[in-house]
């Protein structure tokens, strides 16, 4: 049975580690204990103000720099800065079940922020990653349902809920496509979810108020710290897993506790809806995969 705790992660010594959302919450939790081993943390943030507050609480070396995954233009700009060797891409960033609203290039914003973002972000500096790209995902991915007919909620009336599983489910069908093109190559790429944290993802956004604190209250009742909610994500950065390993706390329903290696809905091991959704998004983002299995 593993007990892996933030005392096994290993130094990173070196190491270059560039982690999205990372001004708050399981980013900034994730970042934190890295930076404290010794790696340099590149925080990938849509609000630097924000992104140098957390940096300054943060041991070791780290650098703020802007990344909006909901703008691919803000998604090729930071890539393009980003000319040092990443022995660590961590997708970490995400918004849930806000009120219907477009990126900058028109997708539904979880998806394209969720998905599609972290998708471009990925490809565009695969050339200049060396060890492991690991994406969050959600147990909401199991109530997800990938509709290549309506990929951006155009022709059906929107339920943010379904939204961000169809966006949690495209994060794992990604990373077993993602390394699947990476096999015979030292790149690994991995997921992890983080069971119930009590992060500050879930905001307000325009919902009624009321059921918002009543969920709020809900979820710090039940969930575990951001800390304890990073673990799966670490155990997924530097633990001895397979490629497309997916961890997950190992607790009741998959709520909390330490991190294992868990498993995953039916849909999320259809290859075939895998490989579709790799080439609907790049059609969509116009980036094109260096990897071309």
């Amino acid at each position: 049975m593993t007990t892996f705790s933030v005392s096994d992660v290993p130094s990173l010594d070196g190491r270059t580690v560039v982690v999205t959302g990372a001004n708050s919450g399981l980013g900034r939790a994730t970042a934190r204990v890295l930076a404290a081993r010794g790696a340099r943390v590149i925080l990938a943030v849509r609000d630097t103000a924000k992104g140098r507050e957390a940096a300054a609480a943060m041991p070791g070396a780290t650098e703020v720099r802007r990344l909006d995954l909901a703008d691919l233009a803000s998604v090729r700009a930071f890539a393009a800065d980003v000319t040092e060797s990443v022995d660590l891409l961590i997708n970490n960033a995400g918004v849930m079940i806000p009120p219907f609203s477009r990126t900058a290039d028109g997708f539904e914003l979880q998806f394209g922020t969720n998905h599609l973002g972290h998708f471009a972000l990925t490809n565009l500096l695969l050339p200049r990653i060396t060890g492991r790209v690991v994406t969050v995902s959600s147990n909401a991915h199991r109530t997800g349902t990938i509709d290549f007919d309506d990929l951006n909620w155009e022709r059906r009336p929107y339920r943010p809920m379904a939204a961000y599983a169809q966006s949690k489910l495209a994060n794992l069908l990604f990373t077993s496509e993602l390394q699947r093109r990476l096999a015979g190559s030292p790149v690994i790429a991995t997921a992890a979810h983080p069971g119930l944290a009590a992060t500050d993802l879930l905001r307000p956004d325009g919902r009624n108020r009321v059921r918002h604190l009543a969920e709020k209250a809900a979820v710090r009742l039940l969930a575990q710290s951001d800390e304890a909610g990073a673990l799966p994500t670490l155990y997924a950065a530097v633990a001895d897993v397979p490629g497309d390993g997916y961890a997950g706390p190992r607790g009741f329903l998959g709520w909390r506790g330490r991190p294992k290696l868990v498993g995953r809905s039916a849909k999320a091991r259809d290859a075939e809806a895998a490989r579709r959704l790799w080439t609907v998004s790049e059609e969509l983002t116009g980036v094109t995969s260096p990897l071309t299995v």
